[in-house]
């Protein structure tokens, strides 16, 4: 009995580690985002020059109205150029795309990925652009977009990530995910530009120098989560990544509960094999060259997605309650799901705070199981590129 209770304190103790470590950082990062603002940088005296790329992978109808948008940004038209990158769209799609002032490239793949989209786009793409900037094929740039990036590109940052946000409410999944989407904006980007760590790259809206963007666009291979791979390598170089909080990209957030599991369970394969790949990486550079950004970076790979850790400090603090004197006492696992709640709670922005949250946190249960069983299905779901269809929402 002796040695059963020794190895349940060990287990204990460790999920106590790895869980309280995080809701800790939930909550230090949520607070301290809500305390501290962004210093924002000056309007700019000179223009960049900007490629926008648009991936666009079937769904005809979405992106029509995706391009027509980009082209009536409210910047000067001889300083942007937009590329659709075409894949697996209908003739008459085409046809129509080549009547509009854009480049139109179509491309053919076995497995189609979205970094090799980017770079045969790259291959396609002229000289003479300041900085690229990625949209996927339902983002709606807000009309002040390119000159909140330019502000940022002109005050010297190389890499900047802009504000997606939600650009639909439908359904209570689609509230609850864009509730998702404006936490990680906090505690994952604004505040760790905060503490002048870089933000956390999404899978648009975000703009590099263009020279930046061919040279890391090479090293990238992933079949999903090219994202966090460009962010640990350019992080890597000790490149950090600013976030454009006025930059607004409007995304459609996921409406029908089966496209939000494949969606889903395409980002928690790609977090666990990037974090297989560059994981033991990480305290090599942050004890030998002092890159505690790269480090963070590893870090947020290696955590769990946020709705399980709703679930599962609650169930630690009832397990602590049934099992005294096994593992860390009640009280301390009392504090870290404290910390948690608070973190992410703190972190909502105002406006979510109506009935709509209500109902929505209502499919919680439904998510967190989801989310749970996801974490044993992850076998070759990196293999191939999961596509999540939309519903052709507008701004």
């Amino acid at each position: 009995m002796d040695i059963i209770k020794l190895i349940a304190t060990v287990i204990m103790d460790v999920l106590f580690i790895y869980l309280g470590v995080y809701c800790i950082y939930l909550f230090i990062f949520s607070v301290a985002g809500k305390l501290i603002p962004i210093k924002q940088p000056q309007v700019a005296s000179s223009l960049s020059r900007f490629v926008i790329y648009i991936c666009a992978y079937k769904e005809d109808e979405i992106l029509l109205n995706s391009a027509a948008s980009a082209l009536t940004i409210d910047y000067p038209k001889d300083s942007f150029h937009v590329c659709i990158i075409a894949d697996s769209l209908k003739p008459e799609t085409i046809a129509k795309l080549k009547q509009m002032p854009l480049q139109v490239l179509e491309v053919f793949f076995e497995n189609s990925t979205k970094s090799k989209a980017l770079n045969k786009a790259i291959e396609n793409t002229a000289d003479g652009f300041d900085a690229a900037i990625v949209f996927d094929i339902d983002n709606v740039a807000a009309p002040d977009y390119l000159y909140q990036i330019n502000n940022w590109l002109q005050a010297g940052e190389r890499v900047i990530q802009g504000h997606r946000i939600a650009k639909n409410a439908n359904t209570s999944v689609a509230v609850l995910d864009g509730i998702s989407e404006e936490v990680n904006n906090h505690i994952f980007r604004k505040s760790q530009w905060v503490f002048k760590l870089s933000a956390a790259i999404i899978g648009s809206g975000m703009a590099l120098e263009y020279k930046l963007f061919k040279e890391t666009m090479t090293k990238i291979d992933a079949v999903g989560g090219f994202d966090k791979e460009m962010g640990l390598i350019l992080t890597r170089q000790k490149i950090s990544v600013a976030y454009a909080e006025n930059a607004l990209v409007y995304d459609e957030k996921v409406s029908n509960p089966e496209v939000f599991k494949k969606q889903r369970k395409r980002w928690l394969s790609a977090q666990f094999n990037l974090l297989r790949k560059y994981g033991s990486s990480g305290f090599g550079q942050l004890f030998l060259h002092g890159n505690f950004d790269y480090f963070n970076e590893i870090y947020q790979m290696s955590i769990l997605p946020r709705v399980l850790m709703l679930g599962l400090m609650p169930f630690m603090l009832l397990i602590s309650l049934l099992l005294p004197g096994i593992g860390p006492h009640w009280y301390l696992w009392l504090i870290a799901t404290c910390c948690c709640y608070i973190g992410i709670v703190v972190a909502i922005p105002r406006e979510y705070f109506n009935k709509q949250l209500f109902k929505a946190a209502l499919k919680l249960p439904m998510i967190f199981f989801t989310m749970l069983l996801l974490l044993f299905k992850l076998k070759g779901a990196n293999k191939k590129f999961i596509h999540t269809p939309h519903d052709h929402t507008a701004a």
